[in-house]
């Protein structure tokens, strides 16, 4: 059974940073594409970034020069390195993959932005 688990969220001040950690068991994701998503209380889930098996990455604009996204293989993780956080990072942080056809995500991580 493959399960996503996030974690690495949690309070921190306007500014600052985090990085949140998406750890794959039950199969190895070193080739599968990860996304990462977001949601904040009343919207809907959107896209944040996402890394290809061979390490391309793609972001959304609002956080281009503030997100990276990266992936160690060897340890079936996917992380998301958050700099510079402003109170619209505020949300659950997802993982995302998918086997085959089968869609994956983990539980999520909140992220909460103080100011």
């Amino acid at each position: 059974q493959v399960q996503l688990v996030e974690s690495g969220g949690g309070l921190v001040q306007l500014g600052g940073s985090l990085r949140l950690s998406c750890t794959a068991s039950g199969s190895r994701f070193s080739f599968n594409r990860v996304d990462w998503y977001r949601q904040s209380p009343g919207k809907q889930r959107e896209w944040v970034a996402s890394i290809t098996g061979g390490g391309t990455t793609a972001y959304r604009n609002s956080v281009k020069g503030r997100f990276t996204i990266s992936r160690d293989n060897a340890k079936n993780t996917a992380y998301l390195q958050i700099n510079s956080l402003e109170p619209e990072d505020t949300a659950v942080y997802y993982c995302n993959t998918y086997y085959g056809a089968t869609p994956f995500w983990g539980q999520g991580t909140q992220v909460t932005v103080s100011s």
